[in-house]
């Protein structure tokens, strides 16, 4: 027997999508006055596209172009994240949103956690759980954004390149 899903269930998984596909258009954005933009822009920036596909046609996730480029960036940003993970914990640091390799940490780990939870998502109807995980992963970067927006003395030190962000 098929899974049924609801109409609601099927909007908010769009907006869902919509939403971190705004989010990360953002990211790549404030990533341009980065001593390494160009690769986190890419980092940020396909994700961004691929949201948008998904936003907009939920079915691209069974097509091979999207799952090859979700792949490749889940793979890459799975090594990266590795390694970000390994330096933050040999060196004890604890407060990682204080450390730009912390932020770069969260920032990539987002981003698979998010091309995951898209993968096969267009082979059947999405189901609460995953609507519920995605309503919670698309709220958290928006209010942790604003919160160090509205409490500047949380990136009073940070870098200059990413105190200018929005």
């Amino acid at each position: 027997m098929g899974e049924v899903c609801s109409p609601w269930l099927s909007v908010t998984w769009r907006v869902c999508n919509l939403f971190m596909c705004l989010f990360f258009a953002l990211a790549t954005y404030v990533q341009i006055n980065d001593p390494d933009a160009g690769v986190w822009m890419v980092g940020y920036g396909l994700p961004a596209v691929l949201c948008a596909c998904v936003g907009l046609k939920p079915h691209v996730t069974e097509t091979l172009p999207w799952r090859r480029l979700a792949d490749l960036h889940v793979m890459v940003s799975s090594a990266v994240v590795a390694t970000l993970g390994w330096r933050l914990y040999r060196e004890g640091l604890t407060d990682i949103l204080q450390q730009e390799e912390g932020r770069e940490f969260s920032g990539l780990m987002l981003t698979a956690a998010w091309l995951l939870l898209c993968r096969h998502s267009g082979r059947a109807p999405v189901g609460g759980l995953r609507v519920s995980t995605a309503v919670a992963i698309t709220v958290f970067p928006f209010v942790a954004w604003l919160y160090f927006y509205i409490n500047k003395e949380l990136t009073s030190n940070w870098p200059s390149h990413c105190q200018t962000a929005i």
